[in-house]
């Protein structure tokens, strides 16, 4: 039997590490760990949950350079953006923890009823390997300051960085409190039937499913982000060379792989020609390589299977009509450059399937109506975005997406929830309002 799960660079196929492997009967153990260590961690109260988390995430920081290293090499992102996430997430951990803490104040209603917000007891904690720190950390204190026990079971493609900010992290957090679990789909299909209370999950749809199908016999909490397949409308007073240059950032960020990069585009076909032309000049800019090579902004593509899985998109648009105007149909792993697609289509996979990869796709409309209807027409509904002056918001408002954004990137402020809509998501995390979704409300009430 394995007990160890080894670690790859996505860029070189050479083994960076390991880490001791869960087996599904272990779960037992870590569970019941976890409900004995919950008494005393509710008991200390939010406001010294709220500063024992600070305290711990805090110590994440004199190792940011380190860290960023770390996830660089197994996650394949610049050093760049690997520095922002590290960084970015020991900020936002202590930002988080605050808010969270503000948001789960008892309240009077009036003199004699009190709304309390209560642990739900153990939390699961299921997170990607496409932002593996600031994902996770997003989870992980909201569901720690509402007095929950977490089980943190992080993607098998990045155990390594997980496992270094966790040890670091519990060198504050007492015994049990947090725990950190390894393994592959059968590890995380066992922690989701095991006697926990809430599964707080960022991933596919198709894994978001099986999660409430096993999760239902207990009617177990659920808090989860299922991916998108983002459209953006550009109209046909947009700034084109803004418009241009959001499409490819949009587009190429995080190699494409991201729950928010932008994978449809629909421009008026009035400006369709200037607007394509000016997407192919910047794109072309954009190189493919290693994290540590000068001058790279897209990194390789996680595994073979996620590679395969976006060439099949682009060669099944390219079969079906489509016009590659940037990229070509055989690209080797672990690189896929910055591809343009024109002429994209209803039936084409590309259009109807979240792609994730560098991928820029694009097909023009008639009028405003037809762009509108064929960017809703998608059981995705998490973000989207309007490119236009005049008549934009109009636009914006008839869009079905948790997140819609006009002439700028989604997501809001920073006390904004992360929502989606339709099978984008089961709840929501981020601000007061996803905060409490960690926590039990309660009324209590008296003469």
């Amino acid at each position: 039997m394995k007990t160890q799960l080894e670690s790859y660079d996505p860029s070189t196929g050479k083994r960076l590490g390991k880490v001791p492997l869960t087996h599904p009967a272990d779960l037992d153990v870590i569970v019941s760990n976890a409900k004995r260590a919950a008494p005393k961690w509710k008991a200390l109260g939010a406001s010294a949950r709220m500063n024992m988390v600070k305290d711990a995430f805090s110590r994440i920081e004199p190792h940011t350079h380190q860290l960023a290293c770390l996830l660089s090499a197994e996650m394949g992102k610049d050093a760049r953006r690997s520095m922002s996430e590290v960084g970015g997430s020991s900020y936002a951990a202590s930002y988080i923890a605050e808010q969270a803490f503000s948001a789960l104040q008892n309240s009077k209603l009036d003199r004699t009823t009190e709304l309390q917000y209560q642990p739900l007891g153990v939390a699961a904690v299921i997170s990607p390997w496409n932002y593996p720190m600031a994902m996770a950390c997003n989870l992980i204190v909201p569901a720690l300051v509402a007095g929950n026990t977490v089980i943190f079971k992080p993607s098998e493609e990045t155990p390594l960085i997980a496992q270094a900010f966790v040890e670091l992290v519990n060198e504050v957090l007492p015994a049990h409190v947090l725990q950190i679990v390894h393994g592959h789909g059968d590890v995380g299909q066992a922690l989701v039937e095991s006697d926990i209370d809430l599964i707080a999950f960022t991933g596919s749809m198709a894994t978001g499913k099986d999660i409430m199908a096993r999760s239902a016999s207990g009617l177990k909490r659920l808090v989860m982000e299922l991916g998108g397949n983002d459209p953006m409308i550009v109209m046909n007073n947009a700034n084109i060379e803004a418009a241009a240059r959001f499409a490819v950032a949009g587009s190429l960020e995080n190699t494409g792989q991201m729950c928010t990069s932008i994978e449809r585009i629909y421009v008026d076909a009035s400006i369709a020609d200037s607007f394509e032309a000016r997407v192919v000049q910047i794109a072309s800019e954009f190189k493919a390589g290693a994290w540590n090579e000068s001058g790279v902004h897209i990194g390789p593509i996680i595994n073979k299977q996620q590679h395969n899985n976006v060439m099949r998109h682009i060669q099944d648009a390219v079969h079906n009509g489509a016009t590659l105007l940037l990229g070509d149909l055989s690209q080797q792993p672990p690189y896929i450059r910055p591809t343009v697609i024109a002429d994209m289509t209803p039936d084409m996979l590309i259009e109807q399937e979240e792609t994730f990869g560098p991928v820029i796709a694009i097909s023009r409309f008639g009028s405003i109506d037809e762009a509108i209807q064929r960017a809703n027409n998608s059981v995705y509904g998490l973000g989207a975005v309007v490119f236009g002056a005049q008549g934009s918001k109009e636009v914006a408002e008839q869009l079905e997406a948790g997140m819609v954004a006009i002439n700028q990137g989604v997501g809001g402020n920073g006390d904004s929830p992360w929502v989606s809509a339709k099978h984008s998501g089961y709840g929501f995390h981020g601000s007061a309002a996803g905060h409490r979704q960690f926590a039990q409300v309660r009324l209590l009430s008296h003469r």
